[in-house]
């Protein structure tokens, strides 16, 4: 199966197709075999009939009239003599095969069973046939309706390819043997192009509807393979249609009802969390006012800090569970005004961050949660670090952006954790460096929701490589 197309329905059209073909040239062969007999045994019993009738007129004459009346029929295909000694039996059994035993049939049939007779088959026309006609009838000698128009034409011509030659030698009742020399036309030998046009539209016929009935049944299939692959793109995207086979109504029915519970338990967290947030802000803010009335500076900012560091985990933790991302509208933005604006606003408060590449068209996303993901991914560079180096690369299909900072990196095992909610790769979960561990699983949630992703990687002349791919039509 190495061979074999990977989708449902190239391996269905490949099975139906073998399967046609196979069938259509197995019917080909009997029909063309079935023709060729019946053919032969129609041209073989005109051929004995007419040998018959030539045979009972010559039984019917006196010996002095005979040479007359072959001298009528003597004429191609069909050479008649009276002056040829008997053939062999023995060549004539040698050499028997369908068409030979086929014609010896209808022939014993048209001139009796007890007639003796000899049959020859051979692959050439024989001298007979091949010798230019003699000399007319006699002037006296009557023309016989149908035959005297064409005595002599043909005498010599040359035959059609692949046609069948028989030599056939019939004893008359007083013992004079009596030679046919004649041809069998080789209509059933090539395939009729009636039978070809008949076996070609079917085919096509077949074909046809085969494709239509593949495309039928996997064509739920492919949508609900779309839809699951667009379900971490927006949870409340318009529900499957239940059409189609009673088997793929039951699969997108059993879709939507997922995608409903989903649904259901996000929003049902969201507002769990929204109001843990609301809650939690006011006795923060009653510790703030009361921090400010400490008399100790060095307890008093201490105090500070760590309600900052409560107040930004709060925050963060409710972006990361809402995922707010998703409820923006889609807009064209210009992306490299984007990062030239956060080229400055950290240039600005003292961070170094450097552009490489353009960005020349317009992207189709949403720009406040795009401006959410590449502030995480800057602050993580500057912050392990010290700087950063944005680097675009802007293809037809996606946009890549990449994010390079300059400090020790992540050991390998570590680099998918680091997405990990409150992973951070300081142990000692220092204020200063550590953050909230939350900065990387916004940003790449907020990738995957633009249809893009975010990966991690060492660079190898040191420092951590940050990949940003963001296609240009999932999120249109």
């Amino acid at each position: 199966m190495r061979f074999a197309p990977r989708s449902l329905f190239g391996r269905l059209v490949l099975v139906l197709l073998g399967g046609l073909l196979l069938a259509q040239l197995a019917t080909a062969y009997i029909n063309l075999t079935e023709r060729d007999q019946l053919l032969y045994r129609a041209g073989g019993m005109r051929l004995a009939q007419q040998i018959s009738d030539i045979v009972k007129l010559l039984d019917s004459l006196p010996a002095a009239e005979r040479k007359r009346v072959v001298a009528v029929f003597n004429a191609a295909p069909l050479a008649v003599s009276l002056d040829r000694p008997p053939m062999s039996k023995d060549k004539a059994h040698a050499e028997a095969d369908f068409p030979q035993t086929m014609f010896l049939t209808v022939l014993r049939y048209a001139l009796g069973e007890d007639t003796k007779m000899i049959v020859v088959r051979s692959e050439s026309a024989p001298e007979s046939l091949r010798q230019p006609p003699r000399a007319g009838p006699p002037a006296d000698m009557p023309m016989m309706q149908g035959r005297g128009g064409g005595w002599g034409r043909g005498m010599g011509q040359g035959f059609p390819q692949g046609g069948v030659f028989f030599t056939v030698q019939v004893a008359l009742q007083d013992g004079t043997w009596v030679t046919f020399d004649s041809h069998v036309s080789p209509q059933a030998i090539g395939m009729p192009l009636r039978l070809a046009a008949t076996l070609l539209i079917l085919l096509v016929t077949v074909i046809v509807l085969s494709l239509i009935a593949v495309r039928w049944v996997t064509g739920p299939l492919s949508a609900l393979a779309s839809a699951a692959e667009k379900l971490g793109e927006d949870i409340n995207r318009p529900p499957l249609p239940e059409t189609g086979p009673s088997e793929a109504q039951r699969a997108a029915r059993a879709f939507n009802t997922m995608q409903q519970r989903l649904s259901r338990f996000i929003a049902d967290r969201t507002r769990i969390f929204t109001a843990m947030s609301h809650d939690l802000k006011t006795p923060i803010t009653r510790l703030r006012l009361r921090t400010e009335m400490l008399e100790d500076e060095e307890l008093r900012a201490k105090f500070a800090r760590d309600l900052d560091e409560m107040e930004s985990m709060v925050t963060q933790t409710l972006d990361f569970m809402r995922d707010a991302s998703t409820s923006e509208p889609v807009q064209r933005i210009d992306a490299m005004a984007l990062l030239e604006s956060l080229q400055t606003d950290y240039q600005d408060t003292g961070g170094n961050v450097a552009i490489e590449g353009r960005i020349e068209k317009p992207y189709p996303g949403r720009p406040l949660a795009l401006r959410r993901c590449l502030t995480n991914l800057v602050d993580n560079a500057i912050r392990y670090g010290e700087r950063a180096t944005i680097v675009v690369e802007d293809a037809t299909d996606r946009l890549t952006i990449r994010v390079l900072d300059y400090g020790a990196g992540i050991p390998e095992p570590e680099l998918e954790r680091a997405f990990e909610p409150f992973f951070r790769g300081e142990a000692s979960r220092n204020r200063d460096t550590g953050g909230t561990g939350l900065g990387l699983g916004i940003a790449r949630n907020i990738a995957r929701a633009h249809g893009g992703d975010l990966v991690l990687r060492n660079r190898a002349e040191g420092g951590l490589e940050a990949m940003l791919t963001l296609p240009r039509s999932a999120a249109a």
